[in-house]
């Protein structure tokens, strides 16, 4: 992880703060166009249509739904379906780790959107031993294969993760304590997270060394600029939805026979 500059914003197109709310926003357009066209395909075809699963993983205050407001947020909330994971119910712990996962896919046509995921099975369960190592280490080949399978039957993964500095996540609990309005967000567990960083950075670099594969590759997001981390989400998005390549579903009726019985009507 020490690799990563949590500071830096490769690709970015503009001078900085400064303007990124006008390049972010520059983006929308395209971005509604797009995500439309998919929501039509999978409406028109739900059988074969394709979907898009973005994942989001980080540290804690590390901006998980500051880019589900600002990057997700600028295509229409009708073709999103977003997915927290928190942690596992009686009955989610009574199936295999994937059970949960695999009912939160997104339908055909739709965004999927999961604020954690499957990568919490091989992150906080290595952190804090709440399986045996010969449990977790079996787990990273599995995934590989999961989502291998995704990619196989339609679904275009995107995976982010969300890289915010030590000092940084210091500097945001703090600022969450400050401030009244955002003493929801603020939960004591998180230092608690916060003292096993050294352990989760091992964990995050076995998570990206592991299970970076050609259909599901993982980008790692500068985060401590907030305005950087929601335009390169967005930019992401945009180009994996281009890259779907998508055309407006064919009508399946006679156009010129129904413009003549709506202008009779």
């Amino acid at each position: 992880m020490s690799d990563f500059d949590p500071d830096a914003a490769p690709g970015y197109p503009g001078e900085g703060k400064e303007d990124a709310d006008e390049l972010r926003l520059a983006l929308e357009p395209e971005l509604s166009d797009l995500q439309e066209r998919l929501y039509a395909n999978g409406r028109t075809d739900p059988e074969n249509a394709p979907n898009l699963l973005v994942i989001l993983q980080g540290m804690d205050t590390s901006g998980k739904g500051g880019v589900i407001r600002h990057a997700i947020g600028l295509v229409d909330p009708q073709g999103v379906k977003l997915k927290a994971f928190k942690a596992p119910t009686k009955e989610e712990r009574s199936h295999d780790y994937l059970w949960r996962i695999r009912n939160a896919l997104p339908e055909r046509g739709m965004i999927g959107i999961f604020d954690r995921s499957q990568y919490e099975d091989v992150l906080v369960v290595r952190v804090d031993s709440l399986v045996p190592e010969t449990e977790w280490s079996k787990r990273y080949d599995e995934i590989n294969a999961f989502e291998a399978e995704l990619a196989a039957a339609g679904t275009t993964i995107l995976k982010c993760m969300l890289n915010v500095s030590f000092e940084e996540q210091k500097n945001r609990l703090a600022e969450r304590l400050d401030d009244p309005s955002k003493y929801w967000k603020y939960n004591p567990g998180d230092l608690d997270s916060r003292s096993k960083w050294p352990a989760y950075m091992e964990a995050y670099e076995a998570v990206l060394q592991r299970c970076s594969t050609e259909v599901a590759p993982w980008h790692v997001i500068p985060s401590n600029r907030k305005w950087y981390r929601d335009w390169a989400v967005a930019e992401l998005l945009r180009e994996k939805l281009a890259g779907l390549q998508l055309q407006w579903p064919e009508a399946e009726f006679d156009v010129a026979a129904e413009k003549e019985r709506v202008a009779r009507a």
